[in-house]
């Protein structure tokens, strides 16, 4: 990916992380020019946008405060490492679950 890639794209990379409703606009305005670098930081923060929700209906169901605050802990650090991916050019997958993350949602564009 050149310099010129990331530059266009790091802006909706950035966005992509602020809130799900961040990650659908930066996929939308992505639909018209693609950009390589915004679609990989789309589909990662997709991926922790449904993991979080997915998972974090059964965490909410633990009545115990330390298992919460670990949660939200957790993923904060998660969407911080993306975003800071994003903000310094790079396409740093998150831990462990990235390659799949970048699989599942790989029709969301290259």
């Amino acid at each position: 990916m050149d310099q010129n890639t990331v530059e266009e794209g790091k802006q909706m990379g950035i966005i992509a992380y602020i809130t799900l409703i961040g990650t659908l606009i930066a996929f939308f305005t992505n639909q018209d020019k693609r950009n390589a670098f915004t679609s990989f930081h789309v589909r990662q923060a997709l991926g922790l946008w449904l993991l979080f929700m997915a998972l974090g209906y059964v965490i909410g169901s633990f009545n115990s405060l330390m298992v919460t605050y670990s949660w939200w802990i957790f993923f904060s650090v998660l969407f911080i490492y993306g975003m800071l991916g994003a903000v310094s050019g790079k396409t740093n997958k998150i831990p462990i679950l990235g390659d799949l993350f970048q699989k599942l949602f790989k029709s969301l564009g290259e």
